[in-house]
């Protein structure tokens, strides 16, 4: 008795061009990576050039409407097993298979995977694999005709295609259309049995117990064959019989001592490992091993005083969400690694960001992402793949979302890290609120997938894992996006009014809302090159794919600051803009006391683009990185100078007490008043007192400021936005000291500096920084951290020192 094997299929795989809009040779095969896809092979076999500079997307748009045929010739032994299945982890999107000749899939939906038996075609010594893609345009745009014209903000209709959203351009996303391998294709052998399918839940006890329920499938190649189950956790051991011709067991597992896991910030991320074994007469036939962690979740929505609340709750105590919303972290989502992963999601993690919402406008992410997850105790909320649409529920689609919703929750439900499943992205609030109803004149959107498919799938699969039909989302099933109920987006801010105005919400949770800014300087240089290069040159605008971005940008600005002329200082001033807003946004929000959670979009970027991310497509940290890490920390200080007040913000399990010390200052660090206040914040709480009149009321508003100072934390208040401010050009003093890993710089400021950022990327395009967004008195200093910088004098560039003094002194005048 053999166990199962499986042979990945990766060698040998080229590629040829099919009908469509092509100036390539039909006969031509051109090398092809597999997981790939045919931008990246393109691009290798340098037939195309760099998708993502200036404005080779347009150049590029032919890919996405042209069929493309992959092939390859495997040899194999048919003997030895009782069946042989094709297994094709993902394929991106329109794919008809082919072995040795003979149809053996049609794909639609790369989403989801597929399993082909094939031991009756195939053949010993050499057998040849063939892959059609259908152009994913001209597929999406037939079946839009067929199904019916669906509302939606972007024109090619991604609602009639189980693809990718965002792979045809997004406000913030290139357009690409791929096609292609895109997850691993292997020959999998065997006899007998395997297994199908694993479902575990691993729930925590009282004093340190815990139970492991494992419900686990096969399938069959011998019907009357009696098989064993095996399941392995922390040297415990159960074993259950399968009779002839059944296929499904269950097995429970009680453990005696057991961690719990916890999020980031609240304990230990402890996990275990359980093997799964299927056996016949004694030989193992199929394994798996999987990880878990013992912790129970739920999101309290009870009725209060304030709406309906929509709070976390993990091992039965409330976590205070502090998110990100996270998008493919590459346009070419095969060439993204676990590495990759794990440095984004470390960069999340160390800006204090304790959970990862997953959107639903990309993909599903690999197992990678969410094993990264765990280890780092990052919470995820994942989307189902729906956004921003009226998807149609008629065949073939219904059964497609079905089959790919069925994968994902029972390949996802086991990870300690998730804690929400969520319907869709935005069409609870499209339907309602952007017209969506008349355009539809009664035809479907998507409701039965939200509130009939999906929560039906979660119940019957992964009943221990929450689930809500969409964000925005009202609990009580009033009309999304009211922020006296449920998850929020908030766009308004961005799209219409200042940033300031974030001070007139008070949500119960935030899902989205955020500030656009530039890219890190040397991102955007390597992929832009107009010369002169302006906020409006053509290569930038191609790089804006926001509408009205760069008339959002300057408007946002314009009641803080002038908008400077030269280009240097208008990427510096947006920077700072995006990153002022988001941390004037945050700290009101937790300031609230009734706002569970906010997650801010985004984290990350999939190409070179002026977006809303903290880390831009390079992996470079933008100014906002610096402010959510300020402003998620444990511990805070948040000043608002129209209410007179101080909130202390304290999301640890340690009480924070002490004196709190407030200063009126003038600009040259004159103390005009001064008061103290006792603080007495308990764990996981705020505090909020107001400012006695002698410190909170200016003489001079235009050239003073309020200091708040608790233990190592420090809080500012302005009485002006910068633009009427006194404030003076930057006078400090720097020095720089080589060190094994790069540099330290010292700054001694000799008059107020606002804000004070190194952007280190311009002097070398690896070199990093420990902190931003430094305020210093007149007389104080900071020291910067910087690694992999070359010539350490070129972190005293103007260019590379910034700070809001620049700004103030630097305008259109």
């Amino acid at each position: 008795m053999t166990a199962l094997r499986r042979r990945l299929l990766h060698d040998g795989w080229t590629v040829s061009v099919g009908d469509g809009p092509h100036e390539l040779d039909e006969r031509t095969r051109i090398p092809a990576t597999v997981p790939g896809c045919v931008h990246t092979d393109l691009l290798a076999a340098g037939l195309i050039d760099d998708p993502f500079a200036d404005d080779n997307e347009s150049a590029q748009r032919w890919i996405g409407q042209t069929d493309w045929n992959y092939r390859t010739r495997f040899d194999a032994e048919p003997g030895g097993a009782d069946r042989h299945d094709l297994v094709f982890d993902g394929l991106d999107t329109v794919a008809d298979v082919r072995l040795n000749g003979t149809l053996v899939l049609s794909a639609r939906n790369q989403h989801r995977s597929h399993r082909v038996d094939v031991t009756d075609l195939l053949r010993h010594g050499g057998n040849d694999l063939d892959i059609r893609f259908t152009s994913p345009v001209r597929w999406a745009n037939a079946q839009s005709a067929v199904l019916g014209a669906r509302p939606r903000p972007y024109p090619l209709p991604y609602e009639a295609i189980r693809k990718s959203a965002s792979s045809f351009g997004w406000d913030w996303g290139i357009h690409t259309a791929t096609s292609g391998i895109w997850r691993p294709v292997a020959l999998e052998s065997w006899s007998t049995a395997r297994i199908d399918r694993i479902l575990l839940d691993a729930r925590p006890e009282d004093a340190g117990r815990g139970i492991l329920r494992a419900d686990i499938r096969i399938k069959r190649a011998d019907p009357e064959a009696e098989l064993r189950v095996s399941v392995d956790l922390l040297g415990e051991h159960r074993q259950a019989v399968i009779p002839a011709g059944g296929d499904h067991v269950l097995i429970e597992l009680p453990l005696e001592d057991v961690q719990r896991w916890w999020p980031v910030g609240y304990g230990e991320q402890a996990l275990y490992e359980v093997d799964v074994e299927l056996l016949h007469d004694s030989a193992v036939v199929d394994s798996r091993r999987r990880r878990v962690g013992f912790r129970t979740v739920r999101w309290d929505t009870s009725p209060d005083a304030h709406g309906t609340g929509f709070t976390l709750h993990i091992n039965d105590r409330p976590v205070l969400v502090k998110g990100v919303n996270w998008i493919p972290d590459d346009a070419l989502v095969t060439r993204v690694t676990g590495d990759q992963y794990r440095r984004r999601l470390a960069q999340a993690r160390d800006a204090h960001v304790n959970l990862v919402r997953v959107w639903g406008g990309g993909i599903y992410e690999s197992e990678e992402f969410y094993d990264i997850c765990d280890e780092m105790g990052v919470l995820t909320w994942q989307d189902f793949l729906f956004a921003c649409a009226a998807y149609p529920e008629e065949e073939p689609l219904r059964s497609e979302v079905e089959a790919e919703s069925r994968e994902h929750i029972v390949r996802l439900s086991g990870h300690a890290s998730l804690v929400l499943l969520c319907g869709n992205n935005e069409n609870l609030m499209g339907h309602d609120d952007w017209g969506w109803q008349r355009s539809l004149d009664g035809a479907t959107w998507g409701a039965g997938y939200y509130f009939e498919l999906l929560p039906r799938l979660v119940a019957d699969l992964a009943p221990g894992t929450p689930y809500i039909p969409g964000s925005p989302f009202h609990p009580g099933g009033g009309r999304a996006n009211d922020e006296r109920h449920g998850p929020v987006h908030l766009w308004e801010q961005w799209n219409t009014d200042d940033w300031r105005t974030y001070r007139r919400h008070a949500p119960r949770f935030v899902a989205e809302f955020g500030w656009q800014g530039p890219p890190a300087w040397s991102t955007l240089a390597d992929a832009v090159h107009d010369a002169p290069l302006t906020p409006e040159s053509p290569g930038m605008l191609v790089h804006q794919k926001a509408a009205e971005g760069n008339a959002k940008l300057r408007d946002g600005l314009l009641a803080h600051l002038p908008v400077p002329r030269e280009m240097a200082d208008w990427h510096w001033a947006m920077q700072w803009n995006q990153a002022a807003a988001i941390r004037f946004a945050l700290g009101h929000f937790r300031s609230t006391g009734i706002t569970s959670g906010t997650i801010v979009w985004q984290l990350n970027d999939c190409w070179p683009v002026t977006s809303w991310s903290a880390v831009d497509s390079a992996g470079r940290r933008k100014p906002l990185w610096h402010a959510l890490r300020q402003a998620y920390s444990p511990r805070e200080i948040v000043v608002d100078e129209d209410a007179r007040t101080v909130t202390l913000l304290n999301d640890t399990d340690q009480a924070w007490t002490g004196p709190v010390r407030l200063r009126r200052l003038a600009f040259d660090g004159t103390e005009l008043a001064r008061s103290e206040h006792q603080a007495r914040v308990r764990p996981r709480s705020i505090e909020t007192f107001t400012i006695d009149d002698d410190v909170a009321e200016p003489v001079h508003p235009g050239s003073e400021l309020i200091v708040v100072d608790l233990d190592h934390q420090r809080g500012f208040g302005w009485f002006t936005e910068p633009r009427a401010s006194s404030l003076e050009p930057a006078a400090i003093e720097s020095t720089v000291a080589a060190t094994p890993e790069g540099a330290t710089v010292t700054v001694v400021a000799r008059n107020l500096v606002r804000d004070l950022s190194l952007l280190v990327d311009r002097a070398h395009p690896d070199a990093t920084v420990d902190r931003a967004l430094v305020t210093l008195l007149p007389g104080e200093s900071a020291q910067f951290a910087i690694t992999a910088v070359s010539d350490p004098a070129a972190l005293q560039d103007p260019l590379v020192m910034r700070s809001l003094n620049d700004l103030v002194r630097n305008t259109t005048a």
